[in-house]
């Protein structure tokens, strides 16, 4: 028997409305088979075929038809019969067919999926895992610029119920694209016969899907919203972040960066849920490190051996000058920190610091010398006092520079700026300020 006589006797069965028949008749073909048949058939009769197959089978059959062939069937669904649908394919069926599908298309599929699907199908969508696609919610309302004031309201007020807010609607074009966020009280406001393209300015501020999660958090807070439209490549409107969702972002970043700034590795959990092994293993990587880092001073101090010899009372100061130093650079590393994270500079913005910390380091340097000179006259005469004035200026206005542009090199380098914690820079600064010590010394000594 020729397919086309087999897919004659499908179309008979569908015209008879034989759905027992068809099913029966259906159960004899294979996914591959299911696939070339679904693609001689028109869209009503290709719905009704999947409609009739059992879940698993139907998700196997469209795994088999390739992208173009599922877009053109998806279309030809309802919505329900679509949410069966996609709710059956296996995760990676599902990711591959989402990707490949223009945005609009993907949109509304999003819609149509459970929380527990819609979730997994962002994370598998290429969204990166810090990205604002990975938590931003499809259920928004979007109007036209074409409708009037009174049909745009009449459709709010049908999906307010399953949005997640109305406070601002959304105008997009025919194809999904993003032209104007409008406050409800714009259309209140409106006379009923008004066109929505009337109340439109223009002026809205959108995110990217692939924007880091903080970048959401600095916009809400700079533009003051209490929604933030979030976009693709195309401007096409794929969701929205609430301000309860960057309430939650803001929390969680700000617990990232105080578990960094303290030197160890974020917890996944709350500190009281943690098991002894996670807080051994978030710490121990960071203390291990550091004690490498270390290292290096022992080996300024084994390479200025001579100099310590000579002067014995060099020792007593070495303590109070890197402690110094690394109080000095964590100080200067947290104001920039949190300068970067309220968006108070960007990438760029090193000179800026530099300038301002060189600065404030020399009246520091200057500051703290002053009293360091006093306690090394008073332990080891004027000589020592010299050294310990100059080699804490030069230690203060190094930790300090440290301090600042770190941030911005690990920033630079796709690096969280936060991870230019006190631990790391006290001990940068530890190393340099031994280096400075002791060079200082062995020039005014003459050792």
């Amino acid at each position: 028997m020729t397919q086309a006589i087999v897919i004659d006797d499908v179309r008979r069965l569908i015209d008879r409305r034989d759905w027992f028949g068809l099913r029966a008749e259906l159960e004899k073909w294979n996914p591959g088979e299911l696939a070339d048949l679904l693609d001689a058939l028109d869209s009503r009769e290709q719905a009704l075929v999947v409609r009739l197959l059992p879940r698993d089978r139907a998700s196997n059959v469209i795994a088999q038809v390739g992208v173009h062939r599922a877009r053109r069937l998806i279309e030809g669904l309802e919505d329900r019969d679509t949410r069966r649908l996609l709710a059956s394919l296996r995760p990676d069926d599902r990711t591959a067919l989402l990707e490949e599908l223009p945005g609009p298309l993907t949109q509304h599929l999003l819609n149509l999926l459970p929380a527990e699907d819609l979730a997994e199908a962002r994370a598998l969508l290429g969204y990166p895992e810090e990205s604002i696609g990975r938590v931003m919610t499809p259920d928004y309302v979007a109007v036209r610029p074409e409708w009037t004031v009174e049909e745009a309201l009449a459709h709010i007020r049908a999906m307010a119920r399953r949005a997640e807010t109305v406070n601002v609607v959304y105008v997009v074009d025919r194809s999904w694209r993003l032209l104007d966020a409008l406050e409800l009280a714009r259309f209140i406001t409106a006379r009923p016969g008004q066109r929505v393209a009337d109340l439109m300015d223009g002026q809205y501020v959108a995110i990217s899907a692939f924007a880091d999660r903080e970048e959401a958090v600095r916009l809400m807070r700079q533009s003051d919203l209490h929604a933030l439209p979030v976009v693709d490549s195309d401007n096409t409107l794929v969701g929205i972040v609430t301000i309860d969702d960057v309430l939650d972002i803001a929390s969680e970043e700000a617990t990232e960066d105080f578990h960094k700034v303290g030197g160890v590795a974020p917890l996944d959990t709350r500190y009281r849920d943690a098991s002894l092994l996670q807080l051994y293993r978030k710490r121990v990587p960071w203390l291990v490190g550091l004690v490498v880092l270390n290292l290096a001073s022992s080996t300024v101090i084994a390479a200025y051996e001579d100099v310590l010899a000579s002067t014995i009372a060099l020792a007593f100061f070495i303590p109070l000058l890197i402690d110094s130093g690394g109080n000095t650079g964590a100080q200067s590393a947290t104001l920039v920190v949190r300068a970067l994270a309220t968006g108070e500079f960007d990438r760029g913005g090193w000179a800026r610091a530099f300038a301002r910390e060189l600065a404030v380091g020399l009246a520091l340097g200057a500051s703290m010398a002053a009293a360091a000179s006093v306690l090394g006259i008073f332990r080891g005469g004027p000589e020592i006092g010299l050294v310990v004035g100059i080699a804490m200026c030069l230690i203060v206005i190094t930790a300090n520079l440290v301090g600042a542009v770190l941030p911005f090199l690990l920033s630079r380098l796709r690096l969280d700026p936060a991870v230019a914690s006190s631990p790391l820079i006290t001990t940068v600064a530890d190393v340099a300020g031994l280096a400075i010590y002791f060079t200082t010394a062995a020039v005014i000594l003459g050792v």
